[in-house]
């Protein structure tokens, strides 16, 4: 994974352009691109520091507000389909996608597999 450039590259650039030089000329010397000379620039005179924000880190849960009645739906019918559990989100008020469903449903560590007596039809 790429990591951002150090603080002490990225305020030096910065020193370099406010001193009165084009972004051009101090990509160029520091090896750099010229949006990125502009960005940071930008960053420093705005927030006060250069400094890149931070990376990586979970996102927060979507359907953490519903978390009562996403469980107390599958506690009531347990065999219910991450699609029909969608369905039912979107009736309540809440527009989640698929894969934001099956993902509360995945770290709540609830299981959505079939039930055994519905296997498929063996041999005679």
């Amino acid at each position: 994974m790429v990591r951002p450039y150090s603080l002490d590259l990225r305020e030096r650039v910065v020193a370099a352009a406010e001193a009165g030089q084009s972004c051009r000329a101090v990509a160029k010397r520091f090896g750099v691109s010229a949006s990125g000379v502009v960005k940071w620039e930008r960053r420093a005179r705005t927030t006060g520091s250069a400094a890149a924000k931070p990376m990586g880190g979970k996102r927060p849960v979507r359907l953490a507000g519903q978390r009562a009645f996403i469980l107390d739906r599958i506690a009531t019918k347990p065999d219910i389909t991450i699609r029909a559990l969608k369905a039912e989100l979107a009736e309540h008020g809440t527009i989640a996608s698929y894969g934001a469903v099956w993902t509360f449903v995945h770290r709540q560590d609830l299981s959505h597999k079939k039930k055994p007596a519905r296997s498929r039809a063996g041999s005679a």
